[in-house]
């Protein structure tokens, strides 16, 4: 089974080109959108990054055996966080355009997301949905992407948003998120867009050399390269499960 890990802002409707790419069948994969991201809460869930890492081992749990996961941005850093958790129950891992490292202090957004007060006021600005996918294009969202993403950042998403990074203090991490990655499961992947605004290529350089994972990188795109450039993508992938067998 094959797990796909959506990050901020987006929906499961972000793995589309790479599951046609790869030729998948509705019960080759699951790609679950992450709660309160165009889909109801679980009563008494505060979209802290634990319990959203509490919930994706659950995902895990039910599928049934052990999975190859694979995670953009929020999603990245979750699948490395129950990767390092859980690792009896992964095949292989890939995390594209965001890893855990404790000297990545977070982009200029996830600083004032975190920031109480300034983080709503940014949050009532992305109200304006025309003036919200152009920013987002302007990042490197595809066009196509932003256009169906952004309708789904609604009032619940937008809070789940500033609980998350709020819960990870922006995108500073350290302790036991760290301190952990010294159990991932060896059969790795990084795949990353050379222009990421976002999170730069020397913080991928930093986590591949640091931790002996392989890196893909892809020239002249940016923080959604597992979208714009699927077919690469899926190339990449199936060179990866062939070897976890």
């Amino acid at each position: 089974m094959i797990l796909f890990v959506h990050g901020v802002p987006d929906t499961p409707v972000l793995w589309d080109p790479l599951v046609k790419a790869l030729g998948l069948k509705p019960e080759d994969y699951r790609a679950p959108a992450l709660p309160g991201f165009g889909t109801g809460k679980p009563p008494g869930f505060h979209s802290t990054k634990d319990e959203y890492a509490s919930w994706l081992i659950t995902q895990m749990e039910a599928a049934g055996g052990k999975v190859h996961i694979v995670g953009h941005d929020w999603g990245a850093l979750l699948t490395l966080r129950v990767a390092s958790l859980r690792p009896d129950l992964v095949k292989s891992w890939c995390v594209t355009n965001a890893v855990i490292d404790p000297e990545y202090s977070g982009h200029r957004t996830a600083r004032m997301w975190a920031t109480p007060l300034l983080g709503e006021f940014v949050m009532l600005n992305m109200r304006n949905k025309a003036r919200l996918i152009e920013g987002l294009v302007q990042g490197g969202m595809p066009r196509e992407l932003a256009e169906v993403e952004v309708p789904h950042i609604d009032k619940q998403m937008r809070q789940s948003i500033l609980s998350l990074y709020r819960s990870a203090i922006g995108l500073r991490f350290s302790g036991h998120w760290v301190e952990d990655l010294a159990n991932l499961p060896k059969h790795g992947q990084l795949f990353w867009g050379e222009n990421d605004p976002y999170v730069e290529l020397p913080v991928a350089e930093r986590f591949s050399k640091r931790h002996g994972t392989a890196l893909h990188v892809e020239r002249g795109t940016g923080h959604w390269a597992c979208h714009d450039r699927a077919e690469n993508f899926a190339g990449v992938l199936k060179a990866l499960w062939q070897k976890a067998g």
